[in-house]
């Protein structure tokens, strides 16, 4: 059968996709449905028609799924940041931990008994709403002329008005509404993208979520930013206000922050842990974003690393609590994808040596200050392709027991698994944010002399289809 755009079907949802479109089939024909969710029995509007599947949107939910909840943010649909908030959260959860065990079986060719006998349970958020620490808002006008702060709508750039996002701290809007007050008495124009003119780009707000510091950033298209003071008035008094400052960033580009900053009142940084690890972090400091569930991410990261998951394959039997206390003090880790040292910080408590490496130098930088801010003495930082430098490492002694790698979206690079094969540490920690790259890589790690041992993915992105994974690859012992 022929479809056209604009045609109404009946479709029952079955999948979602990564994007967080609803998946059915009609007669065979896949539609991807904007704002359907699994269970949901829905009529939609094809949008774009292809030969063997089309784009569509819900025109009328004709039976909702079990799983529906009505979200708490009226924007979530035009804002398109949140894919998945109208799911119920645990509905989200196992919908995460089952694409993460699918892409192993469909991806990586493991058998699904056993993908299913060694998934730890998702770890999930108790409250999974205000949980970021930083939020860039664009500013601009509305249809009206009037001042406004938001989000771009998904693939454009043209912002969908809302101070309150519920994923960030409470304090967001209180900021936006003096940032907003301020530039209307002082004649302060946004940023026109089309022509180049005006002043205001982005308001940059950090907050440290166990000291309660917040940075307040403005991003401009000047040099200077016009009664500054006024602005400092107005901000001075929000509670927990440790930073005001400007980023200058005049360039005709997407790239938010500019290479100057420049502080206007309080401390050029704010602070915040991640379990005990102290962070200075300023407005173009790399942070992640969720530190709750990345201290529970990196702890599970290290209980893979370090624990004696592997004991009894090396002949021990029994409770391993003194022999494993007594190999991990002669562990030797390499963190490759280190970025800001955090995994590499939370290793070094218990390694013997650990070896960041990271091909951004500006992360680098942040690595080995964090280290000293930490009194951290067993960890060194490399700036470079982990590739390159494993040969040089080598050749100086330095040979890992364990490596771990966080990589992009993309996965890591064919040469660096090749690399990591024929370094043959005894096990490799994998923390990924993509599961299909996850699934691909662990595939070609697991060909030969190495096995997949455990998983379990982790909630770091609620509401969004994100889901984080850490994986233990160890070494195969003869029975």
């Amino acid at each position: 059968m022929n479809y056209s755009k604009n045609q109404i079907l009946e479709v029952e949802i079955t999948d979602m996709s990564e994007t967080g479109e609803g998946i059915g089939k009609v007669d065979g024909y896949t539609l991807f449905v904007k704002d359907a969710i699994i269970g949901d029995t829905v009529r939609a509007g094809l949008t774009k028609v292809k030969k063997n599947y089309s784009f569509a949107r819900v025109v009328e939910i004709i039976k909702p799924s079990k799983d529906r909840v009505n979200p708490p943010c009226e924007s979530h649909r035009q804002c398109g940041g949140c894919q998945i908030m109208a799911m119920s959260y645990e509905a989200q959860l196992s919908f995460k931990e089952n694409k993460v065990k699918s892409d192993l079986v469909r991806i990586g060719d493991f058998d699904k008994d056993y993908i299913d006998s060694i998934t730890e349970n998702i770890i999930g958020m108790e409250n999974p709403y205000r949980y970021r620490n930083k939020a860039q808002y664009p500013i601009g006008l509305s249809k009206d002329g009037e001042i406004i702060a938001g989000f771009y709508a998904k693939r454009t750039h043209s912002i969908v008005e809302t101070k309150d996002c519920f994923l960030g701290v409470s304090e967001n809007k209180q900021i936006l509404d003096a940032v907003i007050s301020y530039m209307k008495k002082c004649g302060v124009m946004p940023y026109d993208e089309a022509s180049g003119k005006g002043t205001v780009r982005h308001v940059l707000i950090r907050k440290g979520f166990s000291t309660g510091e917040i940075m307040v950033c403005l991003v401009i298209n000047e040099d200077s930013l016009n009664r500054a003071d006024v602005l400092v008035e107005l901000l001075e008094n929000v509670p927990g206000i440790k930073s005001i400052c400007i980023n200058i960033n005049k360039k005709n580009t997407n790239v938010i922050l500019g290479d100057r900053c420049e502080t206007l009142f309080g401390e050029d940084t704010i602070t915040d842990y991640i379990g005990d690890i102290k962070f200075k972090i300023g407005p173009m400091s790399f942070f992640q974003v969720n530190p709750a569930q990345t201290r529970k991410l990196y702890e599970k990261a290290m209980e893979y690393a370090m624990s004696n998951v592997d004991l009894n394959g090396l002949g021990y039997e029994g409770d391993n609590t003194a022999i494993q206390d007594n190999i991990l003090s002669g562990k030797n880790v390499w963190d490759l994808y280190c970025g800001i040292g955090t995994i590499s910080l939370f290793l070094s408590k218990k390694a013997k040596r650990v070896t960041g490496v990271e091909i951004v130098e500006q992360a680098i930088e942040n690595a080995k200050e964090n280290a000293m801010i930490n009194g951290v003495t067993n960890a060194e930082f490399y700036s470079g392709a982990a590739e390159d430098l494993a040969p040089v490492l080598l050749k100086n002694g330095n040979i890992p027991d364990v490596i771990v790698v966080d990589p992009p979206r993309k996965g890591c690079d064919k040469k660096l698994l090749d690399t990591i094969l024929s370094v043959k540490p005894e096990r490799v920690v994998y923390v990924s944010c993509d599961p299909a790259t996850l699934a691909r890589d662990l595939k070609l790690l697991c060909e030969s002399e190495y096995e997949l041992k455990k998983v379990c993915p982790v909630d770091q992105f609620p509401h969004s289809t994100h889901c984080e994974t850490v994986c233990l690859v160890s070494k195969k012992y003869p029975v």
